[in-house]
């Protein structure tokens, strides 16, 4: 049985770690940005951003000072046991929160939506986000923190109902429409992560949307080849815009494209875009049953 203190510790921990470690896949994209870019100011931009990475790593402040939303992924398998049952997760999660906050590994950005009132720690309803699912007969819990920017959330969401004689081209006159518009002037802080859910209900396209971009490795295709295919093709478009890292000329505005879908309404075409800013902060914990914790920032 895994302890709620462990699970407590472990959330904190993976949630300083997202702030202040960025990711390898993230890392070894940016590197190959800088690399190909050939505008002076790109160039500039996505070296600033690998140097406060560095510093962020020798424990000198953050990869990036909005640290956002924070949201917590979690998978149990089906054996998987936790002192006080799966209530305990939530209970957790706003201590870890909680604690991040005041320690300033996370900034203190979640309001009341009507009142603009500020509790100074990041809880209140619905905030810290879990969303828990299950898979596999493992006893692990799996949790993966994921600060994402409150750029790359207001500025980098849109979802459109579109008819379903709108085809794949409505699907891509959509994505080149939403990446032209969050990556003007910077706004989602690119090179960025983009998810697209398409079909399921409105919600559901939308949370496809979200866990494309923060939780597929950059890089890691869709299974579906005609999905990766298409994946491909948007991501080639995205550079063919003349938009490149925060805005400038350049061809890096997007790092990567994530489709995810699910069926849907046969008089339906939904489909949603997310974006994850540049720094693609999300730490992956493991833990086992008997108290092991291991981190990663390797995502399967």
């Amino acid at each position: 049985m895994i302890c709620k203190n462990t699970i407590a510790e472990t959330m904190y921990q993976a949630m300083k770690l997202a702030a202040t470690k960025m990711p390898p896949d993230v890392r070894a994209a940016l590197d190959r940005a800088l690399a190909e870019e050939t505008s002076e100011m790109a160039r500039q931009h996505l070296a600033v951003s690998l140097q406060n990475a560095d510093s962020a790593e020798r424990g000198h402040g953050l990869v990036c000072a909005d640290t956002g939303f924070p949201l917590f992924f979690v998978q149990a398998g089906s054996r998987t046991q936790i002192e006080g049952g799966f209530e305990t997760l939530w209970q957790a999660a706003a201590e870890a929160t909680a604690r991040a906050t005041a320690d300033c590994f996370l900034r203190p950005t979640m309001v009341n939506p009507i009142k603009r009132s500020n509790p100074g720690n990041n809880l209140g309803p619905g905030m810290p986000k879990i969303e828990l699912s299950f898979s596999g007969n493992s006893s692990e819990l799996e949790i993966i923190a994921a600060p994402k920017g409150g750029g790359s959330e207001i500025f980098g969401t849109f979802y459109r109902m579109l008819f379903p004689s709108d085809g794949l081209p409505g699907i891509k006159k959509f994505f080149i429409e939403s990446v032209r518009e969050s990556c003007y002037a910077g706004k989602i802080c690119p090179p960025a992560i983009i998810g697209i859910g398409i079909g399921g209900t409105a919600d559901l396209c939308m949370n496809l949307a979200k866990k494309a971009a923060v939780l597929r490795p950059v890089g890691k295709l869709n299974c579906d080849p005609e999905i990766a295919a298409l994946e491909k093709e948007l991501y080639d478009a995205a550079r063919q815009l003349g938009v490149g890292p925060m805005g400038a000329r350049g061809i890096n505005a997007v790092m990567a494209v994530n489709i995810e879908t699910a069926v849907t309404h046969t008089a339906a075409l939904p489909v949603a875009f997310n974006a994850q800013c540049l720094v693609g902060r999300r730490w992956k914990a493991t833990i086992s049953d008997d108290q092991q914790v291991n981190f990663t920032g390797e995502l399967a």
